[in-house]
């Protein structure tokens, strides 16, 4: 009976063993695959920045010619502009209060 114990028992060992390096394989490519999986993240953010970036670039001339044309027409016509002013006001104190 105690050579079967110490069979069983030595067995276990070993399938422990074999587990413990299994778990420590798969632990490994885990490891690697998050790795490469925050590598290709940060690669994406960094191109959709660009992008943006790219994008906001060429706009900024046309923003600036149109906020200059908005000034000059509110600096000639400021009834109108007031008027336009509360209009917005109105619309954004009515949209507030539908919440």
């Amino acid at each position: 009976m105690a050579s079967t114990r110490d069979e069983i028992k030595t067995e276990l060992e070993d399938q422990v063993a074999h587990l413990t390096r299994q778990v420590a394989s798969l632990t490994k490519a885990m490891s690697k695959r998050s790795a490469n999986a925050l590598a290709d993240g940060r690669e994406s953010a960094a191109e959709l920045y660009e992008e943006f970036h790219d994008r906001i670039a060429e706009a900024m001339p046309a923003v600036r010619r149109q906020a200059r044309v908005a000034r000059k027409a509110a600096h000639d016509n400021p009834v109108a502009t007031a008027l336009v002013g509360v209009a917005l006001l109105g619309l954004l104190v009515s949209l507030i209060a539908r919440r």
